[in-house]
């Protein structure tokens, strides 16, 4: 799988404690959702920013960028997708956390719908547990028909999870809240969350401001 890489922005405070990684949507790129580096600045200032393209073209959507293909016709296709791109992205991972030299602990995932997907499957596989885990409009991916608890042996990381979700979401519905922080709960893992009142497959500013001060929260030992 092609090597992946994105815009980044280094920590207003001159020295990176943190490193903050969002990953983006179906059809979208890494420019989509680095501008919340700008915004989250002054909750993190010790965090650097670096939001990756995927590393598949998008069918859908020309100029976008996609971690898995969707066609919504075969089983199992999202799970099978997030396993697939699982490899790429923990090599990202693993360089830029070299880059900063800093720790698994210091790092945040933050996704964004099929990006959510892709932080919960890979953040709770990593040799060693992320700081912590924030997903937007998403879902936890598990295989189609199978009781949440069946990846249990292979998860090896529980770093607390923050999901937003608007509950006027057209793309992923907003049941998708409920089911993953059920699943999430049955898997042991520590999750808070958030329904968005009159929100669509977004993000407003209230979850923006919950996202922040999560992670300002969550990651405030390795700043």
């Amino acid at each position: 799988m092609t090597a992946i890489d994105g815009p980044r922005l280094a920590a207003r405070s001159g020295k990176a404690r943190q490193l903050v990684v969002f990953l983006h949507g179906y059809g979208a790129d890494g420019n989509d959702l680095i501008d919340i580096g700008r915004v989250w600045q002054d909750v993190l200032p010790d965090a650097a920013f670096v939001s990756p393209h995927a590393p598949q073209p998008c069918a859908g959507a020309p100029h976008g960028r996609q971690w898995f293909a969707l066609t919504f016709r075969m089983p199992n296709e999202r799970w099978h997708g997030v396993q697939a791109a699982r490899p790429a992205l923990d090599a990202f991972l693993d360089a830029e956390l070299q880059r900063q030299g800093l720790t698994d602990e210091a790092l945040a995932l933050v996704g964004f719908s099929q990006g959510t997907m892709m932080a919960l499957h890979v953040g709770l596989r990593r040799k060693a547990a992320p700081g912590a885990i924030a997903g937007y409009s998403g879902l936890l991916v598990g295989p189609d028909g199978a009781p949440v608890t069946a990846m249990a042996a292979e998860i090896t990381a529980r770093p607390p999870v923050l999901l937003v979700h608007g509950d006027r979401d057209e793309v992923i519905p907003p049941q998708a809240l409920d089911y993953s922080v059920q699943g999430l709960g049955a898997l042991g893992v520590p999750t808070e969350f958030h329904l968005s009142h009159g929100v669509g497959h977004g993000i407003d500013g209230d979850g923006l401001r919950l996202g922040g001060d999560f992670l300002a929260r969550i990651l405030a030992p390795h700043a």
